[in-house]
C-alpha cells in the first residue's frame, strides 16, 4: 500500500509538480493551539528545488498562521492527493523555513517562479524533507479540474506593492497568529525584485 522514499525525484517529482492543488499543515507547540491545514493553488506557484526540498509562494490574503508556525518550530506537512488518474496520496514531513522579502536569498528564491510570482508574495516557504511518503488514495474522490482561478492574482495586481504593504498592517493575524505567536514581521518590506 504506502511506500517511503528517501528522495523526491522520477514519478514522485512528476506526481507533485502535475497537481493543480496542495494542502499545507503546521501547529504550534502548545497543546491547546491551534492546527492550520491549508490548500495551496495557482500553477507554478510549488517548486521541486532539489532531491529533498520544495518551495512555494506564500501570498497574502488571509492569515499568517503558516509562517508563525515555521518561525516557532518548523514543522509542516504537505499533501497532494490525486483527484484524477491513478489513485494516490503523497505526503512530506519536513522542517520549513520562512523567506520573507529583506532575506537576502529572496531574489535568488522568487525567480524560481518566474511568471507565476505575484503582487502578494510576502514570503517563500522552503520546506526540507524528512519523510516522503505515498499511500493508496482510494478513497479520494475523482474529479475533474476545470482551470485556474484568477480572483487572488486579480485583485492583488490591481494594488501597488504600498497598497499591499498596508493591506496586511490592517489584516488580523498578519503580524501575528491566532495564538499569537510572531508571523509576517511588519512593515512588509517592499519587493527587491
Amino acid at each position: 500500500m504506502g511506500k517511503l522514499y528517501e528522495r523526491i525525484d522520477g514519478r514522485l517529482r512528476k506526481f507533485i509538480e502535475e497537481q493543480p492543488v496542495f494542502f499545507t499543515a503546521t501547529a504550534p507547540l502548545t497543546g491547546d493551539g491551534h492546527v492550520n491545514l491549508s490548500p495551496k493553488g495557482r500553477a507554478g506557484t510549488l517548486v521541486v528545488i532539489d532531491e529533498q526540498t520544495l518551495a512555494y509562494l506564500d501570498f497574502g490574503g488571509s492569515g499568517a498562521e503558516t509562517i508563525a508556525h515555521v518561525r516557532e518550530n518548523g514543522r509542516i506537512t504537505l499533501m497532494w492527493c490525486a483527484f484524477s488518474g491513478p489513485p494516490n496520496i503523497v505526503r512530506i514531513h519536513g522542517e520549513g523555513e520562512a523567506v520573507f522579502r529583506d532575506d537576502p536569498r529572496w531574489g535568488e528564491l522568487i525567480a524560481l517562479f518566474g511568471e507565476a510570482d505575484g503582487p502578494a508574495a510576502r514570503a517563500v516557504i522552503l520546506v526540507h524533507a524528512r519523510r516522503i511518503a505515498d499511500v493508496c488514495g482510494y478513497a479520494v474522490p475523482l474529479m475533474e479540474y476545470q482551470g485556474e482561478r484568477t480572483l487572488h492574482a486579480e485583485y492583488f495586481g490591481r494594488k501597488t506593492d504600498e497598497e499591499f504593504a498596508a493591506y496586511c498592517e490592517k489584516k488580523e493575524f498578519i503580524g501575528s497568529s491566532v495564538d499569537g505567536l510572531p508571523a509576517l514581521p511588519l512593515p512588509l518590506p517592499p519587493r527587491t525584485v
